[in-house]
């Protein structure tokens, strides 16, 4: 081999090599929010462009069959015609993640909405990690203070718990996120809006959390009008980015507003690509992805931090047999149920203690806390079943020493559960008030 040979070959070996190249394919169908397309072998999951007569839209893969490839846009549809190009996206994959994302807001693909420049990123991780070990997760052991009494007193979450917020639509559930945002001890908020109103993504940064919150917190916002497939992503970054923080030793509390159109988000793509209906038009996906996205949350390993999350449910009509709201009540570590009529007569926060239960409390707090706990619980619920008779004039005083002390103790139970929305109440004030409450209810009885 001539010396120019060889120089031309040692050239071409420090060249650096090309990606695949991989061939782009034309729309042959578009019916509502699916686009079909033909001669593009991308895998599902994978981003692409399809030209339109605007310009180029995103869309996503999201099934295929035969020799069509199953699209899904990430944005409004418009231009589109009968062969409009598809080609591969080419970006860097992952989401990217770092302590710049605190105090940001940002949409379902982790960019920035707030208009405060790009995110300064440290690493980017995939969006879809592999289970984690549960032998490998550090046991709850410890409460979590969130700043809401009747939560910290007779609901005690533990830290790295799953807790489901069960309300139907203008109960309080937002408010009662605003709260515990404001009143938690955790070193990150992670917040997740998605398929709500868009008026409240900026009511919830400026009005509820504040100035100083937002140093600490992430918000993640994907509104109504968004795409399905932004809704579904919306909450996978959210999670994604709790984990972030959870792999770098901290403490992360996550509020995923809400569950439930995270399942309808699942719902109108699975229809879409032809998956057939199956509980009340949920096709089988739904009620795989859920404990998909739940089980992502809770205590890391040694050297971790840990994630305390948050979902609300929309119970369709206050039907907690709803299927969504059945399926999360199952794969969660307990459930706090707002009620309407509470909410109805003014009554703040309107937490059901009597629906309510936090699976985890009798493993991070004493047995003191549960005593007292449990007897708050009887005399309320005491009162709850006798209200008619008492209310009509039915019940005769000293008839039954429960009734009365139900009836002269039910003022005071109502004032300790009460809270103002912008009010704090630390969990050590919290057990104080619940014990010079209960005591008095033993001196009473």
């Amino acid at each position: 081999m001539t010396k120019d040979l060889a120089d031309y070959f040692s050239a071409l070996s420090k060249q650096v090599p090309h990606p695949p190249i991989v061939a782009a394919g034309k729309l042959v169908r578009g019916i509502g929010l699916t686009l079909e397309a033909i001669g593009c072998q991308l895998p599902v999951g994978s981003q692409c462009k399809v030209q339109t007569v605007d310009g180029e839209i995103e869309a996503e893969v999201v099934g295929f069959g035969d020799d069509i490839t199953y699209l899904m846009p990430t944005e409004p549809v418009r231009g589109i015609v009968p062969g409009s190009r598809v080609a591969p996206l080419n970006r860097e994959s992952g989401l990217a993640v770092g302590m710049g994302l605190l105090g940001r807001v940002v949409d379902g693909n982790g960019q920035p909405m707030d208009g405060l420049g790009p995110i300064v990123a440290q690493t980017r991780v995939p969006t879809i990690k592999p289970a984690m070990n549960p032998l490998h997760r550090r046991p709850i052991e410890r409460p979590m203070d969130v700043g809401v009494r009747s939560i910290n007193a007779l609901n005690t979450v533990g830290m790295g718990q799953r807790m489901g917020l069960f309300a139907g639509s203008g109960v309080g559930k937002s408010v009662l996120l605003g709260m515990m945002t404001r009143g938690s001890t955790a070193d990150v908020v992670v917040v997740g809006l998605v398929g709500e109103r868009g008026r409240e993504v900026k009511e919830f940064i400026h009005e509820i959390l504040g100035e100083e919150e937002r140093k600490r917190a992430v918000v993640v916002a994907a509104p109504a009008d968004t795409s399905p497939l932004m809704r579904l992503k919306g909450c996978e970054t959210a999670v994604t980015i709790a984990e972030y923080f959870r792999d770098q030793g901290l403490n992360v509390l996550l509020l995923i507003d809400s569950l439930t159109r995270y399942a309808m988000a699942q719902r109108e793509i699975a229809l879409a690509v032809g998956e057939p209906p199956a509980t009340k038009g949920y096709p089988p996906s739904v009620f795989a992805k859920l404990p998909a996205l739940v089980e992502r949350a809770g205590n890391g390993g040694d050297n971790q931090g840990s994630i305390t999350a948050f979902y609300t449910v929309l119970t369709e009509g206050d039907d907690l047999q709803d299927p969504i709201a059945d399926a999360a009540r199952a794969i969660l570590d307990g459930h706090i149920v707002l009620s309407r009529s509470l909410a109805d007569s003014g009554f703040y926060p309107a937490i059901d203690i009597e629906a309510s239960i936090s699976r985890v409390m009798p493993m991070v707090v004493s047995e003191e806390h549960l005593t007292l706990a449990r007897r708050i619980r009887q005399v309320y619920s005491t009162y709850k079943q006798n209200k008619d008779l008492i209310a009509i004039g039915a019940y005769a005083k000293g008839s039954d020493p429960r009734i009365d002390l139900a009836i002269q103790a039910e003022p005071v139970i109502n004032a300790f559960l009460q809270q103002g929305y912008k009010d704090v109440i630390p969990y050590d004030e919290c057990l104080q008030g619940m014990m010079g409450l209960a005591k008095g209810l033993g001196q009473a009885n």
